[in-house]
């Protein structure tokens, strides 16, 4: 079926600082796009479906509606708070209803799950992730978060994976202006270490503000491929993509594949690692689109499961 003939989804990408939002049907078609700016719960519902009346209005209506959030997050569909985000640290947010407002609204399925699971199921259906499965998303920014393909399905289970917790050694950091692990639950994570206000805080600058020779690229460097290295060794993925803003530094994913290739220490023989690091581990094929477009699949599976259950 071409983008013509798909039926038009909304697409909400949720995310701490802002929710960008778009109707259309994939990386080919999005015939209406907005940025609205993170503020309370209620400002930032209302200007959300605000727009998408206003893009049903112009464009005609949207047959589903999918929403990458953001999180921890509720994706029991039995559960009464599904739909939900949860214990976010954002202030003002927790236990906020993002799911509700709208299908009450709108009328039409809708397809929930975390921005990186969006994320992962974008670059899996569109971008650098296509035919490779298990899959592994990383998001590296203001957090690290991690979406997760396996056999097809998006990996759920007594919560949603948590990759920007994983526990690490601490990196080097001798220099740094601050060396302990900035996160407010753990003492050594992934996040609390390499996120962009982590960079600030232990070094003193933004990360797009450190030229490529700074220690803090080794530092960074080190604690990503200690992560990285241990989803390997467990999930096995097929592909590993790695994004967000602090991702933007060009050379940071060569000095990620080099640790990693040290740290398994020849443990891994197969050509993935040996051979064909330079296409194992890579940026995203959609770019910083990954979420918003995934979110545009959600929707999509979302209407699918619904088509599924009429013809039951």
């Amino acid at each position: 079926m071409s983008a013509e003939q798909q039926p038009l989804i909304a697409a909400i990408e949720a995310g701490g600082t802002k929710f960008v939002c778009a109707v259309g049907t994939g990386p080919d078609k999005l015939v209406a796009e907005t940025t609205i700016r993170t503020t309370s719960p209620r400002e930032t519902i209302h200007a959300v479906s605000r727009f998408l009346s206003g893009a049903k209005a112009e464009h005609g209506p949207f047959a589903a509606i999918g929403i990458g959030s953001f999180g921890p997050v509720d994706l029991h569909p039995t559960s009464a708070t599904f739909g939900y985000i949860t214990t976010t640290p954002k202030v003002g947010w927790q236990h906020t209803d993002l799911v509700g407002p709208l299908k009450s609204q709108f009328k039409v399925p809708v397809g929930f799950d975390t921005d990186v699971n969006a994320a992962v199921f974008g670059e899996y259906m569109w971008g650098a992730g296509k035919g490779c499965d298990p899959l592994v998303y990383i998001t590296v920014g203001t957090g690290i978060g991690g979406g997760v393909i396996v056999n097809g399905h998006l990996l759920h289970g007594t919560l949603h994976p948590e990759i920007g917790h994983l526990h690490v050694p601490p990196p080097p950091g001798r220099d740094a202006v601050m060396n302990e692990c900035q996160c407010p639950f753990h003492k050594n994570c992934l996040e609390g270490y390499a996120s962009g206000p982590a960079i600030l805080k232990r070094w003193g600058k933004r990360a797009e503000h450190l030229p490529p020779d700074h220690p803090a690229w080794d530092d960074v460097s080190e604690v990503l491929a200690h992560g990285v290295t241990n989803l390997i060794l467990t999930l096995s993925p097929r592909r590993i993509i790695l994004g967000g803003g602090v991702m933007h530094q060009s050379h940071l994913h060569a000095l990620i594949r080099s640790k990693i290739i040290r740290d398994l220490n020849g443990y891994l023989q197969v050509p993935e690692i040996t051979r064909q690091m330079d296409t194992y581990l890579v940026p995203p094929g959609l770019g910083d689109r990954s979420g918003l477009l995934g979110a545009i699949a959600l929707g999509q599976g979302a209407l699918r499961m619904k088509l599924q259950t009429r013809k039951r």
